[in-house]
């Protein structure tokens, strides 16, 4: 039988990956629709982002733990599935409740799919291009920021939200066939997890820090972003069409963004993390000034510079996890790894509960303030991290 490509294993993973990136926020563009076709309010439409990271939080760990002994084709597979079905769902929900039940069978999907494709992507190369291997594989997800999920937005604007979710069920259909076709059958199974690592995961003081950073330093940004469209639209009065053209825009900066972090996280990850983390507080600050001016000019720069910061932490948060899951608990890299995963959607639980919160009890204009409170915690945690780094010197 002829051996598979390891590049285009990696492609099949990467549009898999552009599939769930673009699910992930495509209700970010397409809320204000949401709202008038439920008759519901903001803070409530803003569970489809909410409840969606909450199901990939349970579905990383617990599925990756529950699939352990499957064959890995088999599970991806299996995985697009789940994810095709529920965005059919959403797609075609005749009420909110359903619309939220799809949006949440698709975060169970979204959930194992990053826990396992980092796996899938360095057995497929060479022990020395796995770095590389994985950040190719990640590409799907930044290309949905850039493109997914403003061209979901275009479509929904265009047409309505329902087909917004029947484009990203027909890139999950391409990911699935590029999946049968293209993944080996015979990569390594993990086994069945060893349960005795959750607690050698959660009594390590570490490595448990290490995960609240990453909910608080990600999670403080969706206090703002999951409002981000009635910002540009309802404060700065961009038009529909000017906003999916921001987004575009702002998915650029994003990308950018990530390609820095990774940079600037290669040594010293702490002291960079907290760079970025104030760098990030300061960009919300000066998008609650723009907002509160209702300058476009200055709400067009605060937007492109939240994108750059917003997600410039993910590299440095995810390499910082692992190696402290290599020092302290070789056996688990994998389970922690899922934590983290699961650590990230927590983040964004956290934060896009704040700023409904605070747009259902003043208005979506302080979002940011909360996403400001929410990032200092991170940067209290890194002090604490740095301290107890210093006193085992």
């Amino acid at each position: 039988m002829k051996k598979i490509s390891p590049s285009l294993t990696l492609l099949a993973l990467a549009i898999n990956a552009f599939a769930i990136g673009s699910t992930e926020f495509i209700s970010v563009g397409l809320m204000p629709m949401i709202v008038n076709t439920f008759n519901i309010s903001l803070s409530q439409a803003g569970l489809t982002v909410s409840l969606y990271a909450l199901g990939v939080t349970v579905g990383a760990p617990l599925l990756t733990i529950l699939t352990g002994t499957w064959n890995r084709k088999t599970l991806m597979v299996s995985i697009m599935g789940l994810f095709i079905l529920g965005n059919l769902l959403s797609a075609f929900a005749p009420t909110f409740l359903l619309l939220l039940v799809g949006r949440v069978l698709a975060s169970l999907a979204h959930g194992i799919f990053m826990s396992i494709s980092t796996v899938i992507a360095a057995d497929v190369v060479r022990p020395e291009k796995r770095a590389s291997a994985i950040a190719l594989m990640f590409t799907g997800l930044t290309v949905a920021t850039v493109i997914g999920v403003p061209l979901g937005t275009f479509i929904g604007q265009h047409s309505n939200w329902h087909m917004s979710f029947v484009f990203i069920v027909v890139i999950g259909l391409i990911g699935l066939i590029a999946t049968s076709i293209l993944v080996p059958k015979g990569l390594p199974i993990p086994g069945k997890i060893n349960l005795s690592g959750l607690a050698r995961i959660f009594t390590n003081k570490s490595i448990l820090m290490s995960l609240f950073i990453t909910a608080f330093g990600y999670g403080g940004t969706f206090a703002a972003y999951t409002y981000l469209t009635p910002i540009l639209e309802g404060t700065f009065r961009f038009s529909a069409s000017t906003v999916v053209i921001i987004l575009v825009a702002y998915g650029v900066m994003v990308a950018i963004g990530n390609s820095l972090g990774g940079h600037l996280a290669n040594k010293n990850i702490l002291p960079a993390l907290q760079k970025m983390f104030a760098a990030l507080a300061l960009s919300l600050l000066f998008l609650f000034i723009s907002a509160s001016l209702a300058s476009q000019a200055l709400g067009l720069i605060a937007t492109l510079l939240l994108g750059l910061f917003a997600f410039m932490n993910v590299p440095g948060l995810q390499l910082y996890v692992v190696q402290l899951a290599e020092k302290f608990t070789p056996k688990d890299i994998t389970l922690v790894s899922a934590f983290n995963i699961a650590a990230f959607n927590v983040g964004i639980t956290l934060g896009s509960f704040v700023g409904g919160q605070i747009s259902k009890g003043s208005s979506f204009v302080f979002t940011p303030l909360g996403g400001i409170i929410i990032i200092l915690l991170a940067m209290f945690l890194i002090r604490l991290a740095q301290k107890d780094q210093a006193s085992k010197l």
